[in-house]
């Protein structure tokens, strides 16, 4: 049982990675004075009267990309690192609630790393939607068994993330 638990972990940690992995096409493309282009953007913009058509998932902070963009790897890094603890606890024999304690560990840790990184986004909307998943992954690390809750609440982060912080 705890052998198929461990290897059901390891698929949803790797789902998860791959989930976290898809970057838009056009943030890898992007050159390295982006972030000033955008921000002269963003003032010629704020000089002007803004169109009724504006909406608050509009061009965002200059620091936008790199703060997904390390959101997004802190994720990563995180699902690596789940993806290897269970992997060796297999090999170990660890017993689940071992696991459980280890997972919960790192998913407290993914939930510091990103608060830190919520604070430095310039943008409120990016703020909140990092500070949000922080705030998710707090309660996967706190559930009764935070290996189902990967299943269930932690896939659905880093495609969030992928969706609304990269617009």
């Amino acid at each position: 049982m705890f052998k198929s638990s461990a290897a059901a972990l390891a698929l949803v940690a790797c789902a998860a990675l791959a989930t976290g992995c898809q970057q838009p096409g056009d943030d890898a493309a992007a050159p390295q004075d982006a972030p000033a282009a955008a921000s002269a953007t963003a003032t010629a913009s704020a000089a002007t009267t803004p169109s009724p058509s504006a909406s608050p998932t509009g061009p965002s902070a200059a620091n936008t990309a790199a703060v997904c963009r390390r959101a997004d790897e802190l994720i990563i890094e995180a699902s690596r690192r789940i993806t290897d603890d269970s992997a060796a606890a297999t090999r170990r024999e660890l017993t689940p609630e071992q696991l459980n304690g280890q997972l919960k560990g790192t998913l407290a840790g993914l939930a510091d790393d990103l608060r830190k990184q919520a604070g430095n986004a310039e943008d409120a909307r990016i703020r909140d939607l990092v500070t949000d998943a922080a705030k998710q992954i707090d309660a996967g690390a706190a559930a009764a068994s935070p290996a189902t809750w990967m299943a269930t609440g932690f896939v659905r982060i880093p495609e969030r993330l992928t969706r609304d912080c990269h617009v």
